[in-house]
């Protein structure tokens, strides 16, 4: 314990605490230790915004030899010109590390999810991993934002090609790209935009996949109206909320194909909401979508495998339409897995952010036989343990979990558990040596708008949180080990706390393995609910929990994006604290503080403002324990040698996950590298429904 007060004393003061606090217990705040030196961490190449990427037409354009041979000249595809819109995006060749590529090849994954269904936006699952995202397009990007300079960040055009601002600055008209097709054919235009907005966003009995995908989350009272087919108009309460322009990257405004989806809905059909929502499962294949890989084999508990949409709307400078990669494979096997197949050779790209992995990685991806690169980032990844602070019904608790919940919002409690947790040991359990880091909760360490000074720490101290605990009334009434509810509540029966986390991550078991523990010796029995993906985020989504583990969310890394989810600014914008029945959510104190911060930090035109105001949401959520934080690390990108194009620096969580933010449709693999894994060579997508690609 003392020598992490001393720890705490050397890394300097927090703003609350005297001098005095010198000499004080270590149930004093302070601020955290400076975490350990990583002298691995990469280092990113920073570019002009407009250097990345533009839309226009060019002279002529290319696809793959045998696309043409098998397709076109068969006449079952037009030419590649007439499968284009009238401005494709084009990628800028100055921004590609390796430059122009060529086409063939398959990258290989390997997850641990299983994939739900197609329906996205009805809020399945396609099995995480970077699926979705190969799958999905969206409004804007912002993925390859961590290569551009905080001074010139703004999202970049993707289906909104561009975007104007009334004089007023409360209507925002975008102009999407005219005459891209989705990969079945069909037309994309404003219809799929609209259907996205009515019928999934402010469609209450959906919920999107996307965590940010509600109607608050793009302000109080915004209206999204038809202009044309290429043109759609925001109408915003408040001028210029250019906030709002990363809530429409991923995940939170990708449109699906509303001629396949629309015929589902129940507005215009007879299903219900859940035959809607399951109407496209994992067999069906060949969905329509806007990404540059479509889905055409399932293996349950084997493989899922997707091949290039022929309509894809992307081209690099020479006019040939991307991907360059022919393939890519989804192995269904752990995430675990994923990590040991990548830095082995039988995978192709992983993101390392198991810290139990990252000694033996770094060993194989030492030797000069090894056929993977592994490059570590800054410390994006951190875990929170989050509380539901929701007392007026989110999720239908029963008296002992209400009982829960009213403990929750008591600033003592949430206290004697944030200092009843050994950080320190909780990393070690984890991974030795300098990767973790003492993390008390809010924004990433790993963030520009990360300021230490402003974080309140409570070290560890069981001695004070027993203290706190008993000052909140809670005492060992029957002698077993175990706090006791007073007797009013719950007939003074042990206080029983259900812990919800992901079964399918090895980190998250061990650290609510480690909390588990460790609050058994501050005398609160807790007890694990680990359930795989798919039914672990319907029970957060729903509000079943009174504690959850969860790993970093994109707000606390980029600030910028999802900033709605740093507060309960709306009914369903919190990650631990949504509306009950009634619509309205029972604000602390402290949380209407965090909403006016996190409200003026989205309207707020002035940069050096929005710095501030993050000093001042960090200082409040700390302070107050909004989030129990555990411990934060670096993760590392590790992709297979042969591929190209990779930019320098990735990190593998920041706007988005590396899957996005190496922007993999420019991925190339040289001729004399390329592999032999194709399942479908030389075949396309078939229909929507049949069974595999077209030959």
């Amino acid at each position: 314990m003392s020598n992490i007060r001393n720890l705490g004393i050397l890394a300097g003061l927090a703003l609350s605490v005297s001098v005095s606090a010198l000499n004080a217990y270590a149930s004093e705040p302070t601020t955290p230790p400076v975490p350990p030196q990583f002298p691995a961490e990469g280092k990113i190449k920073y570019v002009s915004r407009d250097s990345i990427e533009e839309f226009k037409a060019l002279p002529a354009y290319h696809e793959p030899d045998w696309v043409t041979k098998n397709f076109v000249d068969s006449g079952k595809l037009p030419p590649v010109k007439d499968r284009l819109p009238k401005e494709p995006l084009v990628f800028k060749t100055d921004n590609m590390v390796d430059g122009i590529g060529v086409y063939g090849d398959t990258m290989r994954h390997v997850i641990g999810g299983r994939p739900e269904g197609w329906n996205y936006g009805a809020g399945q699952t396609q099995g995480w991993g970077g699926i979705d995202i190969g799958l999905s397009e969206c409004l804007t990007r912002t993925a390859p934002l961590f290569q551009v300079e905080a001074k010139d960040t703004e999202p970049l055009p993707n289906l909104a090609k561009s975007w104007d601002w009334s004089p007023d600055g409360h209507k925002l008209t975008m102009h999407l790209v005219e005459g891209a097709k989705w990969s079945d054919g069909a037309p994309f235009n404003a219809d799929d935009i609209m259907f996205y907005w009515d019928d999934e966003v402010i469609d209450p009995n959906v919920s999107p996949l996307g965590g940010g995908a509600s109607p608050e989350a793009f302000g109080e009272g915004t209206t999204l109206k038809k202009i044309d087919d290429y043109t759609v108009e925001w109408t915003f309460k408040d001028a210029f909320p250019k906030q709002y322009l990363y809530t429409m990257a991923y995940p939170s405004f990708c449109p699906g194909p509303s001629h396949i989806l629309k015929p589902q809905h129940p507005k215009y059909s007879k299903n219900t909401y859940d035959q809607f929502k399951n109407a496209f499962p994992p067999e069906f294949m060949n969905m329509p979508v806007m990404g540059a890989w479509v889905p055409v084999e399932y293996r349950p508990d084997d493989i899922i495998v997707m091949r290039r949409n022929p309509y894809y709307w992307k081209v690099d400078e020479k006019g040939n339409q991307l991907p360059y990669l022919n393939e890519l494979h989804y192995k269904l096997s752990t995430w675990a897995d994923r990590d040991v197949q990548a830095v082995a050779g039988s995978g192709d790209f992983s993101n390392l952010e198991q810290p139990e992995n990252f000694v033996a990685s770094l060993k194989r991806a030492a030797e000069k036989t090894a056929p993977a690169r592994l490059a570590f980032g800054p410390r994006l990844i951190g875990y929170n343990m989050r509380m539901n602070l929701s007392a007026n019904g989110w999720g239908d608790p029963d008296t002992r979990g209400q009982a829960i919940r009213e403990l929750n919002r008591n600033e003592d409690f949430r206290k004697a558990v944030t200092m009843g947790l050994d950080r320190k040991a909780i990393g070690d359990s984890l991974v030795k040596g300098p990767f973790t880091a003492i993390y008390p909760g809010g924004l990433s360490s790993g963030t520009s708008f990360y300021d230490r000074n402003s974080v309140v720490y409570y070290p560890f101290d069981l001695k004070g949180a027993k203290e706190l605990l008993a000052k909140v009334g809670l005492k060992d009434t029957d002698g077993d080990g175990f706090l006791n509810f007073p007797a009013g509540t719950e007939g003074g029966k042990n206080i029983e706390i259900v812990l919800l986390v992901n079964n399918a991550y090895a980190t998250d078991k061990s650290l609510a393995e480690g909390v588990i523990g460790q609050m058994e010796k501050l005398g609160l029995k807790v007890i694990l609910n680990a359930l795989d993906g798919p039914k672990r985020d319907d029970a957060h989504y729903a509000g079943r929990f009174d504690w959850l583990i969860q790993r970093s969310s994109p707000e606390l890394a980029s600030v910028v994006q999802n900033t709605e989810q740093l507060a309960p600014v709306g009914p369903r914008t919190s990650w631990q604290h949504r509306a009950g029945k009634d619509g309205k959510v029972d604000l602390m104190p402290y949380e209407q503080k965090m909403v006016d911060i996190i409200t003026k930090f989205q309207t707020s035109q002035d940069n050096t403002e929005k710095v501030e105001l993050m000093k001042q949401y960090q200082k409040v959520a700390t302070e107050n324990v909004d989030t129990v934080g555990l411990t934060e690390y670096p993760g590392a990108l590790i992709v297979n040698k042969r591929f190209s194009n990779v930019p320098a620096g990735t990190p593998i969580f920041m706007f988005n996950w590396a899957e996005d933010s190496v922007i993999r449709e420019r991925l190339w693999v040289a001729a004399d590298k390329q592999g032999k894994y194709e399942l479908f060579p030389e075949q396309l997508p078939g229909k929507p429904g049949d069974k595999g690609p077209n030959n």
